[in-house]
């Protein structure tokens, strides 16, 4: 493997900024200084007027994800391809068994589908259900190296849990001292709701929205805080929509909680007017949970910028027109989902750094160090420092373009950011010491990410 050393960036680290060289060997970070000199057999390159970031860390996705409408239309290759030119190198997948599957097999399962992914990767598996061996399965999964559970509380018909099977998965997660992660809606009030607008011939996208108001969120939020408080269970919520949610997980960590937060970019951008129209202009934008007021969109900037939310995913699930076309009468039959692994980092920078609501450290730690801390991958991911992986971008803030489907990367033929502008992207995307993207342009032959294994 060829040295690369990066020259006269300004690095972005989440306490510094610093203009400074970087050598990377062997696939890690080896030296970084005012002034490295040149050596043999070593590629240069030139980062003056670039920033150098770590290379971005996605919490959230969802790729190959089986559903009654097909599998969602990017795989682990074809979306950890869109990732990369995203400047996004490690992502976070999720296992979710089959009904009476254990844990450990269908971890197994999915290490499998993911053996072509471009990017690193690591999963949160979901209990879906409360048995006797679960404890005794979870902690084998510990020992795989998984630290982090995925539980719902909304699809109780399928794989969420009911409260009492929730708070005994919590007792066992406490015990193990690993970490919750939580879509928080309330199941049944939202079943409730759904059925009901149907039964009225209240059929379009509209209703996925109304169907899903911002109280199933927030009241969902207070309940297992609740009992987060009463177990001692490390809990992180996911896809965080309502500013209410973000006041009340406030409030949970001035209390001395251990409660994180994600949010993603959809929810600090988008607003429920998307939702209005023709079911062709508003079914891309179906997703749970739904969009919510431009006064939560400000809100959840504000929980950025003060550090209630730390992180931010996509939840990058995209499906094709055709398959959401399956829900033209009836919005509950829409699949839920949309990309965005491709567009996170340019998104917030180009509507965050750029328009001062959150500073450059701030992004470089709601992009990437967060959710290495979080996650048990610090320092080895998400931080530019001597001795981890050499994952860095050296970023264009000169680019602009408008987002498109004429030209994204994802392989689906809707995008909820279409004709957004962005300002800045990657030149160089680095992982594990490689140049895999160069001027807007893949790589031949990148090497497929490893799974990695994390410790509590």
């Amino acid at each position: 493997m060829t040295d690369i050393l990066i020259k006269n960036g300004k690095i972005v680290k989440s306490d510094k900024i610093f203009i400074g060289d970087i050598l990377i060997s062997e696939g890690k970070i080896s030296k970084i200084t005012d002034k490295i000199k040149k050596r043999e057999n070593c590629k240069v390159i030139n980062a003056e007027n670039k920033f150098i970031f770590p290379g971005g860390i996605d919490p959230h996705v969802h790729m190959h994800l089986p559903t009654f409408a097909g599998y969602s239309s990017d795989d682990f290759y074809t979306g950890s391809k869109a990732a990369l030119f995203g400047g996004t190198t490690t992502i976070i997948d999720f296992v979710t068994p089959r009904k009476k599957q254990n844990l450990p097999e269908a971890l197994a399962e999915r290490k499998k589908e993911a053996e072509n992914c471009l990017t690193d990767y690591t999963f949160h598996v979901s209990p879906i259900d409360f048995y006797d061996n679960l404890e005794s399965e979870i902690k084998t999964c510990i020992n795989e190296g998984i630290t982090s559970f995925k539980v719902y509380t909304a699809y109780l018909d399928s794989i969420g849990l009911n409260d009492e099977k929730l708070f005994k998965v919590m007792q066992i997660i406490a015990d193990c001292k690993a970490l919750l992660t939580v879509h928080a809606e309330l199941g049944n009030d939202i079943e409730t709701l759904r059925n009901n607008f149907f039964a009225e011939g209240k059929t379009n996208p509209e209703f996925h929205a109304l169907s899903r108001p911002p109280e199933t969120e927030y009241k969902a939020v207070e309940k297992i805080i609740n009992f987060a408080e009463k177990t001692g269970c490390r809990v992180y919520f996911v896809h965080v929509s309502t500013g209410k949610s973000a006041e009340i997980i406030r409030q949970a960590q001035e209390k001395g909680l251990k409660i994180y937060a994600e949010t993603c970019p959809q929810y600090l951008l988008l607003d429920d007017e998307k939702l209005t129209g023709n079911f062709e202009n508003t079914a891309k934008f179906v997703f749970s949970p739904p969009v919510r007021k431009k006064q939560d969109n400000e809100k959840l900037w504000s929980a950025l910028k003060n550090g209630t939310v730390l992180t931010t995913g996509t939840d990058h699930c995209p499906f094709l027109y055709e398959q959401k076309l399956l829900g033209k009468d009836d919005f509950r039959k829409i699949p839920n989902g949309a990309g965005g692994v491709e567009h996170r980092m340019s998104l917030l920078y180009t509507y965050g750094v750029l328009q001062n609501k959150i500073s450059l450290t701030d992004f470089v730690k709601i992009t990437s160090v967060n959710s290495s801390k979080i996650f048990g991958l610090y320092p080895k991911k998400g931080e530019i420092a001597v001795g981890s992986d050499a994952d860095l971008l050296i970023w264009d803030d000169t680019v602009e373009e408008k987002i498109s489907v004429k030209t994204h990367h994802q392989n689906c033929d809707l995008n909820i950011y279409e004709n957004f502008t962005i300002k800045g992207k990657p030149e160089y995307v680095i992982k594990r010491g490689q140049i895999v993207l160069s001027g807007n342009k893949l790589s031949e032959n990148i090497p497929y990410g490893k799974f990695l294994k994390r410790k509590l």
